[in-house]
């Protein structure tokens, strides 16, 4: 049974920074394409970034381009999303998601995943 469980939100403001980290069990970790995803109050789920089973694509949705960097650490079956110069749009629960592909090419679609953590609340204060 896979699971996802991410932790490191919290309060931060304007201009802060913070690192979400997800830590992954019950399958082969390193084989599989990994992404976060996150849903503002009142909207819907939204793609945030996205990395290859080894580390070595990633993609980025534009509104954090920049500011964020995913990263994966497959001995520690852990991904983590830095996120630095956040803004106030940025609030929102942050979800680690993963499906059966390897490869990124471009965006994910929370349709096609299929596994999902419980999120975390990150809210940035102005």
């Amino acid at each position: 049974q896979v699971q996802l469980v991410e932790s490191g939100g919290g309060l931060v403001q304007v201009g802060g920074s913070l690192r979400l980290s997800c830590a992954a069990s019950g399958r082969t970790f390193s084989q599989y394409r990994m992404g976060w995803f996150r849903q503002p109050p009142g909207k819907e789920r939204e793609f945030v970034a996205a990395i290859s089973w080894n580390g070595g694509r990633t993609y980025y949705a534009d509104s954090v381009k920049g500011r964020f960097t995913i990263s994966r650490d497959n001995g520690k079956n852990t991904v983590y999303l830095q996120m630095n110069r956040l803004k106030p749009e940025d609030t929102a629960v942050y979800y680690c998601a993963s499906d059966s592909q390897s490869i990124v090419g471009g965006p994910l679609s929370s349709r096609d995943m299929d596994y999902w953590g419980k999120g975390t609340l990150v809210t940035v204060s102005s």
